[in-house]
């Protein structure tokens, strides 16, 4: 009897389609994007806007991941629900490592402790971790990432956003992306960090600065608050020049901070303890886009 091909390894020409699949930014965001939502994946919809991506572009990107069989889709009443194929990189991966785990086998061992774990589904709470996003006008990041993290955290997490030195009002490019991504707006000002503080504050479960001059700031006592971390990023308002390289940059800066929340989001967070959960946000912090300050900071 013949045997049964091997379903986990490849041949040279897959794993040429599949780096070539991902040899794309947009394509390897998704790809990286759905691998944090598996197994159960995410509607086209929702893929478009956390990375905020037009419906034309994102269709082409989708429909050459699913070609190579790296995403799955299915249907779900009027949404298509896309779902990264785990498998099919594990493949990709035992192809490229395959002469390591040759030479040293004990390098390529699965880890033990991933980073972002897959999500679970969400259980109803009474009590939502609650975050503070701060920056120091409370204008662009802080906004863009309160949103999100409200959205995405589907209420398992309660975000509000401050600064310690707040503009009089949303940056307009912050407010008029999120619109456009289909955000609800209108609730949305920069206020002062003080509306956090004192005995009648809101009990807060996490502060995150996501500018380094937030984070060099003499941050307050926010009462009951266990844990700070910093996320820091470019501040896209810094960028001039066209409104459209503006808009540019208001948009990496928004996928930046998608990334962050989906890494974050899909964490079993209310099962950790903070010594547990700590390393894993400060790593998150990490990601793609990270300023060289917040990199230092987290060495």
């Amino acid at each position: 009897m013949t045997p049964k091909p091997d379903a986990s390894r490849l041949e040279s020409a897959d794993a040429v389609d599949l780096l070539g699949a991902l040899a794309q930014p947009t394509r390897l965001e998704i790809f990286r994007l759905l691998m944090r939502y598996r197994p159960h994946g995410l509607a086209a919809g929702d893929i478009g806007r956390l990375l905020a991506v037009q419906h034309n572009t994102l269709s082409t990107h989708l429909a050459a991941l699913e070609q190579v069989g790296l995403l799955a889709s299915r249907r779900e009443g009027r949404h298509i629900i896309f779902a990264a194929v785990p498998d099919r990189a594990d493949a990709l991966l035992g192809f490229l490592s395959e002469a390591c785990c040759t030479e040293r086998p004990a390098a390529c061992q699965p880890s033990a402790d991933p980073s972002y774990p897959s999500r679970k589904e969400v259980q109803p709470t009474d009590a939502p971790l609650r975050v503070l996003v701060v920056c120091t006008g409370n204008s662009a990041r802080s906004i863009m990432a309160e949103a999100v993290l409200n959205r995405e955290g589907l209420g398992r997490i309660q975000a509000f956003s401050a600064g310690s030195r707040p503009h009089e009002a949303p940056h307009p490019l912050a407010i008029g992306l999120l619109a456009e991504l289909g955000y609800a707006t209108e609730g949305f000002r920069s206020k002062s960090w003080d509306e956090f503080l004192g005995p009648d504050a809101m009990r807060l479960d996490l502060v995150i600065t996501v500018c380094d001059s937030a984070a060099d700031d003499a941050c307050p006592a926010f009462p009951g608050v266990p844990m700070r971390v910093h996320w820091g990023l470019d501040d896209p308002a810094q960028v001039a020049g066209p409104v459209e390289a503006r808009r540019a940059a208001f948009r990496r800066s928004y996928r930046d901070l998608a990334a962050r929340v989906t890494a974050f989001v899909n964490l079993p967070f209310e099962k950790m303890s903070l010594a547990e959960l700590e390393p894993v946000l400060a790593a998150i912090g990490r990601m793609d886009g990270a300023t060289e300050k917040s990199l230092e900071r987290a060495a």
